[in-house]
């Protein structure tokens, strides 16, 4: 795919730094266009700075609603001292994951082999001909307990770069080796390739053995929604449907997707899913909402209610799309990239704070839905039968466990915690009376968080996730038989040909975006 590049961004008050990035178009380098670091964009100027002046590239990776990448600019990005540090010793590059895939991919293989991990923002130190020799992902500013903080860190690899610069060479070299060996595909002469069956049982049964039966989902928090993962477990019960394994792939399947489907992770006010749980139970989200999640979980819901004939499936399918329609969609027909995690609190102040645009205080609720319902135990407010639904706790449902930073104290992130058949029973009212007060209160939370501060929208639209989207209204709309989502996927798949497709060189462009006059740009 070809890269659509920089531009002018748009014009802005004063600042007291403005670098390089300002002339970009990716939100997540304008992010970082007045750090008071001499950050360059991925490209040959960069590369040629570091082989002239001898000096190592720090490259900094990340994306505009990442969390993280957010705490480390604050923290170290925006602080003048590592500022300094940064640009009088090393080459300083910043890049947008989303816009260079497969860059961040090459360095992210290096991190994780060296750390035992990955994440962004990621932090990669290479030669000047680019070879990675040290990595990390987010550092905290100053040394805390035995972690070394960012300056710590500079400092040391500005030492051995002096003074040991040929072994930090040769270890980053043996490192690189060890990874072409082992991510190398070979064959021997005359030896078959595993049969498809071998390969699919082979992939249910690592699936099987890291499955977490109360929750669903697979391993330990984190919790990701791995789409893939259930469509593969769905397609493996349609193709072994009368074997004990079959019938596991399909519980383990629909089980994960009921629980996502209740859990924290969906929001349950404003549609759509977060990115992921930070408990096993899927009740803390990371609350940024990226468009890639929405398009495959919008395609396993509707074939979780093909193969179950289930209906409360497809109404989640739908509810995503309604969602992406609503929030991440542009006039044009594209769609935008993701809304981030971090907004300003309504009640005031100027810091951000993760969930804030989405969680709830117990006063907050009741002042919203103070009206007694007839017939209902105890003279229960819509408040009470809301509360108790959706686990809302006076002092709030998130644990210190749960919230280890502090910014969800006294919050409540909202998790259906009872059927809609136990809570009727529990205030002597009708089913149909819970879900009309029910979808009642949603409808008028969803009003006030509209006066909430916003998070951050992502406007980026790239090919592929717009592809994913795409595919997805086609899907649902295909199975729902509901021509206005079709209708939406061939809008999609007009903004496409016409914005990421480059008839002259006949390949597909990877990124566009807003322009100043809300025009779409390919620069």
């Amino acid at each position: 795919m070809s890269m659509a590049s920089g531009g002018e961004g748009p014009s802005s008050t004063p600042h007291k730094h403005t670098n390089r990035l300002a002339k970009e178009r990716s939100p997540y380098l304008l992010q970082h266009a007045h750090n008071p670091v001499d950050w360059y964009p991925w490209g040959q100027d960069a590369f040629d700075k570091a082989k002239t002046e001898d000096k190592p590239i720090f490259l900094s990776v990340g994306y505009s609603t990442c969390h993280w990448c957010h705490v480390m600019e604050r923290e170290s990005f925006e602080d003048e001292e590592i500022g300094q540090i940064l640009s009088e010793n090393f080459v300083c590059i910043k890049l947008d994951r989303e816009e260079r895939p497969d860059v961040d991919k090459v360095y992210m293989t290096f991190v994780q082999a060296t750390s035992g991990g990955g994440g962004w923002p990621m932090s990669v130190w290479l030669t000047p001909d680019l070879r990675p020799f040290v990595g990390g992902t987010y550092f905290p500013p100053r040394d805390h307990g035995r972690r070394p903080g960012f300056k710590t860190v500079l400092t040391r690899i500005m030492e051995q770069w002096q003074n040991n610069r040929t072994t930090l060479e040769s270890s980053g070299d043996r490192i690189l080796e060890a990874l072409k060996k082992g991510t190398a595909i070979t064959a021997n002469p005359g030896e078959s390739p595993p049969l498809a069956p071998d390969v699919a049982n082979r992939c249910f049964q690592q699936l099987a053995n890291s499955y977490e039966e109360e929750y669903g989902g697979f391993r330990d928090a984190p919790k990701f929604p791995t789409p893939v993962n259930l469509m593969f477990l769905m397609s493996y019960w349609s193709v072994n449907r009368s074997t004990s394994e079959g019938v596991e792939a399909l519980q383990m399947a629909l089980h994960t997707l009921r629980m996502m489907a209740l859990g924290g992770i969906h929001d349950h006010v404003a549609q759509g899913f977060h990115r992921y749980s930070t408990d096993s139970s899927w009740h803390v989200p990371h609350f940024e909402k990226m468009l890639y999640d929405q398009a495959q979980l919008a395609v396993a819901y509707i074939t979780a209610s093909q193969v179950s004939g289930e209906q409360v499936f497809a109404d989640v399918a739908k509810d995503i799309l309604l969602y992406v329609s609503r929030d991440l969609s542009d006039k044009s027909g594209g769609f935008y990239s993701a809304e981030d995690a971090d907004s300003v609190p309504a009640s005031g102040g100027a810091e951000k704070r993760e969930g804030a645009f989405c969680v709830w205080t117990a006063s907050e609720v009741r002042e919203l839905l103070p009206d007694v319902v007839e017939g209902a135990t105890g003279a229960a407010t819509q408040a009470d039968i809301f509360m108790h639904h959706y686990g809302v706790k006076e002092q709030g449902n998130v644990t210190p466990e749960q919230d280890p930073h502090g910014e969800l104290q006294g919050q409540n992130v909202l998790i259906v915690r009872y059927s809609v058949e136990l809570t009727a029973a529990h205030f002597g009212i009708s089913v149909e009376k819970v879900n009309e007060l029910l979808a009642s209160a949603r409808a008028r939370m969803a009003e006030v968080r509209k006066s909430r501060p916003r998070p951050h929208l992502d406007t980026k639209m790239l090919a592929s996730w717009n592809g994913l989207m795409l595919s997805a209204y086609a899907r649902v709309g295909a199975v729902l038989g509901d021509k206005a989502l079709l209708e939406r996927a061939v809008q999609a798949g007009d903004f496409l040909r016409e914005h990421m497709w480059d008839a002259e060189r006949q390949t597909i462009l990877r990124s566009c975006y807003r322009g100043d006059q809300m025009e779409v740009q390919q620069m």
